[in-house]
C-alpha cells in the first residue's frame, strides 16, 4: 500500500489541512510547498485524481492547443510550459489542430469535455465564439503568439512589428533599396504584424514598396523555397530578403544553395527564429530571435495566478520583445 496524506503529514510535521490544500492546488507558504514536494517524491505518494476531482471540482490538468506538433516554435514553448505546470502539480493534455479550423474547434470541445482547469492556446483567427464559451464556463484561458481582437482573455504576444522594423531597418541603413519579404499567411496575426513592421520602416524612410517584393508563404519550408525562387526569377530581383518564419527561412536557404548564390555577395538575407540554424550557415545568418522560454514562463505563470485566485483583474496583454541577432549575412552597399 502506498503512502497516504497522513504519512506525508507525519513526515513533514505539517497539518493534514496544509497537505490537502497543497495537493488540491491551493496556496501554501513557499517553504511548506518545498517540504511537502520533497516528502511526496521521497515517499512516492500518488494522488487519487478521480477522488480529488470529485471532491474539489478540479482535475489538475491544463489543456494546451497548438497549430502543429511539428512546429519548432510550438514544441519549444509547450515543453517549457509543461515543465512549469508539472512543478506546480498540474498535468497537461497537449493537442494539435494541424492548422485546421474545424479540427481546432473539435479539440477545444475535447478539452472542455475533459474538464481541464485551464487552457493555453495558439489560436487561429476565427474561434472567438468558442473562446467566449470557455470564458463563460469560468475556465481561465491564455492566448499565446496570436491575438484575437474580440476575446476577453489574457494574451502573451511577441512585439513582432518592432522586431521586423529593426531587421528591415538594418537592411535600409546598409543602402538596400529593393528589399523582399516572405511573409506568412494574410489571415494570421503574427504575419500581419511582421508585415506591418516592414511597411512602416519603408514609410519612415520615405521608400516606396514594390508590391512584387511582398510574397506570402504559409509558414512551411516549401513556400520559403518557392518564394525565394520567384524573387530570383524577377527582372529586377531584390538585393536583400527578409524571411519571417523559421521553416520558410530554411526553405529560402535551400533555394539559395541550389542556385549556388553567395551570401552576402549575391544576396543579403535576414531569417527567423533559430539560433542553431544561424550558426550552421557560413557566413553566420542574421535572424530575429523570439523569446520562446519567456513566452512559456509568462503564459504558464499567468495561468497559475488565475487558477490560484491571486489575480482576478482585467484581461492582461503581455508583449515580449524579440531581438535581432546581426551576423554576417547582410552586405553593405554604401
Amino acid at each position: 500500500m502506498g503512502a497516504t496524506i497522513k504519512d506525508i503529514s507525519k513526515s513533514t510535521g505539517l497539518s493534514l489541512g496544509t497537505i490537502s490544500k497543497f495537493i488540491n492546488g491551493g496556496t501554501v507558504l513557499e517553504k511548506n510547498k518545498i517540504i511537502i514536494q520533497q516528502a511526496i517524491e521521497k515517499m512516492d505518494f500518488k494522488v487519487n485524481e478521480l477522488a480529488r476531482a470529485l471532491k474539489t471540482s478540479k482535475t489538475m490538468t491544463i489543456g494546451v492547443l497548438i497549430p502543429s506538433l511539428e512546429n519548432i516554435f510550438c514544441t519549444c514553448v509547450v515543453s517549457n510550459i509543461e515543465n512549469i505546470l508539472l512543478k506546480n502539480g498540474y498535468s497537461t493534455i497537449i493537442c494539435d489542430y494541424q492548422d485546421n479550423l474545424l479540427l481546432e474547434k473539435e479539440k477545444l470541445n475535447f478539452l472542455m469535455n475533459k474538464r481541464v482547469d485551464g487552457m493555453i492556446i495558439v489560436p487561429l483567427s476565427e474561434i472567438e465564439e468558442e473562446i467566449e464559451k470557455i470564458i463563460q464556463s469560468k475556465i481561465p484561458i491564455i492566448l499565446i503568439d496570436r491575438m484575437l481582437e474580440l476575446s476577453r482573455c489574457d494574451m502573451v504576444l511577441v512585439d513582432n512589428l518592432n522586431a521586423s522594423y529593426e531587421a528591415v531597418e538594418h537592411l535600409i541603413v546598409n543602402e538596400h533599396k529593393r528589399i523582399g519579404i516572405i511573409s506568412g499567411p494574410k489571415e494570421v496575426y503574427t504575419a500581419q504584424e511582421r508585415l506591418k513592421g516592414y511597411v512602416r520602416v519603408h514609410e519612415d524612410y520615405s521608400m516606396k514598396i514594390d508590391d512584387e517584393l511582398v510574397k506570402y508563404g504559409d509558414y512551411k519550408l516549401e513556400s520559403g523555397y518557392e518564394k525565394l525562387i520567384e524573387f530570383l526569377s524577377m527582372d529586377f530581383p531584390p538585393t536583400a530578403v527578409y524571411v519571417t518564419n523559421y521553416y520558410m527561412t530554411l526553405g529560402a536557404m535551400i533555394a539559395i544553395n541550389e542556385k549556388n548564390l553567395r551570401i552576402p555577395e549575391d544576396l543579403s538575407i535576414i531569417g527567423f527564429d533559430n539560433l542553431e540554424m544561424a550558426r550552421i550557415f557560413k557566413p553566420a545568418l542574421s535572424i530575429v530571435v523570439q523569446p520562446m522560454k519567456q513566452i512559456a514562463e509568462t503564459s504558464a505563470n499567468l495561468l497559475l495566478k488565475r487558477l490560484s485566485g491571486d489575480y482576478n483583474g482585467f484581461p492582461h496583454i503581455e508583449r515580449l520583445k524579440a531581438r535581432v541577432l546581426l551576423q554576417q549575412s547582410v552586405k553593405s552597399l554604401i
